[in-house]
């Protein structure tokens, strides 16, 4: 359902601000069917109605009118540090359809845009477009995006570039910036309403609840653990893992500077403006738990309606910790599927690690070697395993490599369907930076046919897809280690 708090408090009244001559550049069929929207790619030429609302130059469109447009209210910690009201500073909600906020990215001004221009450009609407629609395939749960509309209109940012408008698609985009405004506030009414509207809406397992809010926040963690661990399995770096860019439903959204592991580097920074590497690979379980003490301490004053301050900390930081126990459960679930291991052993979790540093001590491409898995047979010998090239120290790896396949020796699955189980978890195809900028540079050419073959391919990203081989390898020497920008 539609964000529905209302006030000058939570929201703004924001009517887009056109933008000129705009034209398409990319579309989502798979996304358009979440709100039923009677389009395809082969419309798009002859529908100027949609392309006029998902500019932002219109409101109204078929039967469709959204006659209340606003932009929200939040706060948060950014870079771990208190930031005080921020707000949507380029998305504009336009409204409810089938269930999703529809809402539009860089579609102008709004009242909580601090000095910017409330535009996107052209770069970063293309990235934020694949790779929403590219997680979503990998079966992450992830905002989605619908369409990238293009306009020449020029924008400032380290270079002159053009605009463009992104929208997307969400059940609820609110976030934990949403709890820390109105507790920073001291408006526990604001904090009721907020929390009772995801309840009802989203988390309506909590309704019976003799601590419905406790409840809430123990679902918040365990959602955005769950969804942490599966970034970790395929070498996902969000890059802005700031308190106001959370989830309060546990999906991936404001993709600005992210990436993609491709060598292997357990402490990969994919956001040039992350100095100190707060958000680090490595580090992104620890931030988004650092997250959920946030929203703790943005809910207390919910649950001292009922308790005393000091039993309300008690029962959150005992909550707390469902985050590190859900987050490791899961985190170890999906490696060993990743090694094709279906049944939990002692040692299972020193394999993991043990492979995970030798690759890190190699720089080895992380997706491709975890698919090559795959192919090996429980009785083969190492030395007749070909990717152990791969490793600068042949000993390391070969020692892991004989573990490896004695480990195997006690799983009941013949090679064959442990095979298959593995690439269905293991992706072929992910969305590597310089695919993404491949795309980027023909669509500032008006090129866009790279975009749409780039969503085919990431569409099926467990799938074989021969004819597309060369977009599962590795980039060519001298970009590996890109680190984008927050306009990015």
């Amino acid at each position: 359902m539609a964000f529905t708090l209302r006030g000058d408090d939570v929201c703004q009244r924001t009517t887009p601000t056109p933008i000129s001559n705009p034209y398409w550049v990319a579309f989502s069929s798979s996304a358009a069917q979440l709100i039923e929207l009677p389009l395809s790619p082969n419309d798009l030429p002859n529908d100027q109605r949609w392309l006029e609302l998902l500019a932002g130059n219109t409101l109204d469109v078929q039967d469709r009118q959204f006659s209340e447009p606003i932009s929200t209210a939040y706060s948060g910690h950014q870079f771990g540090v208190w930031a005080g009201q921020l707000g949507d500073g380029r998305a504009i909600l336009l409204g409810d359809v089938n269930s999703q906020e529809l809402q539009l990215k860089g579609a102008g001004i709004t009242h909580y845009s601090r000095m910017g221009d409330g535009r996107a450009v052209l770069r970063s609407s293309i990235r934020e477009f694949l790779c929403s629609e590219a997680m979503h395939s990998l079966g992450i749960p992830t905002s989605r995006a619908l369409s990238v509309v293009g306009s020449r209109q020029s924008v400032r940012r380290e270079t002159l570039e053009t605009a463009a408008v992104c929208s997307r698609l969400a059940p609820s985009f609110i976030r934990i910036g949403h709890f820390e405004h109105f507790a920073s506030l001291q408006n526990v009414v604001r904090l009721k309403e907020l929390a009772d509207l995801l309840i009802a809406d989203h988390y309506p397992e909590c309704l019976d609840s003799q601590e419905p809010y406790l409840d809430l926040f123990k679902k918040i963690c365990i959602r955005n653990a769950k969804l942490v661990a599966q970034w970790q399995s395929v070498g996902f770096c969000h890059g802005v893992l700031n308190s106001d860019n959370i989830s309060a439903l546990g999906i991936t959204m404001d993709y600005g500077p992210f990436g993609f592991l491709d060598q292997f580097q357990i402490d990969h920074i994919c956001n040039h403006s992350d100095h100190a590497g707060r958000y680090a690979y490595h580090r992104q379980p620890q931030i988004m738990h650092w997250n959920m003490a946030c929203l703790a301490s943005a809910m207390l004053p919910l649950l001292e309606l009922d308790h005393s301050v000091d039993e309300s900390q008690t029962l959150l930081r005992t909550a707390l910790e469902t985050f590190p126990v859900s987050y490791t459960s899961e985190w170890q679930k999906l490696f060993r599927a990743k090694l094709g291991l279906q049944s939990p052993q002692d040692g299972d979790v020193q394999l993991i690690e043990k492979l995970l540093q030798a690759m890190h001590d190699s720089r080895v491409d992380y997706s491709n070697f975890f698919r090559s898995l795959s192919a090996i047979k429980k009785n083969s010998q190492v030395h007749e395993i070909p990717f152990r090239d791969r490793f600068i120290d042949r000993v390391q790896i070969d020692h892991w490599f004989s573990d490896y396949l004695l480990r195997l020796q006690s799983e009941l699955p013949n090679d064959e369907a442990r095979s298959i189980g593995m690439n269905l978890i293991n992706p072929k195809f992910i969305l590597r930076n310089h695919l993404a900028q491949a795309a980027i540079d023909k669509a500032q050419l008006d090129d866009f046919s790279e975009i749409a073959t780039l969503l085919q391919i990431l569409s099926h990203p467990y799938d074989e897809q021969m004819q597309f081989n060369a977009y599962a390898e590795p980039p060519p020497d001298g970009i590996e280690a890109v680190a984008v920008s927050c306009s990015s």
